[in-house]
């Protein structure tokens, strides 16, 4: 949920810096003409077309980023795990629901899910654990084990044990 919440973030910021900066660039160069300054009003130029141009694009990414968090939260406060669940609970259709949830895995905004064939489940998949070995030393007779990777000597008498691995 932190990565989609930096993102939506991150957009919110770009979208308010580049609707202010539409005025802030008219102004600029209104100013700069009055003046007579022509690195005053190119800088108001390059503000109001940054503004002009960027500032729908940045806010329709804003809320295509919003309405994936929305359908995050809906995962993971809601529980709702198919995508005929996900898409009632929505409004979407279920193909726009399949699109998002992929869309959500490739970015990474989806932690701890897998993908399934008509939604997402849980991963209960747990990390694969090291093979511990267990040996008798054959100088003192002591039991110790050791894992890949790691000393196989007895840790009593010091003498190498036959390796395993």
């Amino acid at each position: 949920m932190n990565a989609i919440n930096r993102a939506v973030k991150k957009s919110l910021g770009v979208a308010l810096f580049l609707t202010f900066a539409l005025p802030f660039g008219g102004a600029l160069l209104g100013v700069g003409l009055a003046i007579g300054q022509p690195a005053v009003w190119a800088i108001g130029i390059a503000f109001l077309a940054a503004g002009f141009y960027g500032c729908p694009v940045a806010w329709v990414a804003y809320s295509g980023k919003a309405s994936l968090r929305r359908m995050i939260r809906a995962i993971t406060e809601e529980h709702l795990y198919t995508e005929r669940e996900i898409s009632m609970q929505l409004g979407l259709s279920e193909q726009e629901v399949h699109r998002r949830i992929n869309e959500c895995f490739s970015k990474g905004y989806l932690v701890g899910y897998i993908r399934t064939s008509d939604g997402i489940a849980l991963n209960e998949n747990q990390a694969l654990a090291e093979t511990e070995y267990v040996v008798q030393c054959p100088a003192c007779g002591a039991k110790y084990s050791y894992t890949k990777g790691t000393s196989a000597n007895c840790p009593y008498c010091g003498t190498p044990a036959p390796r395993k691995d």
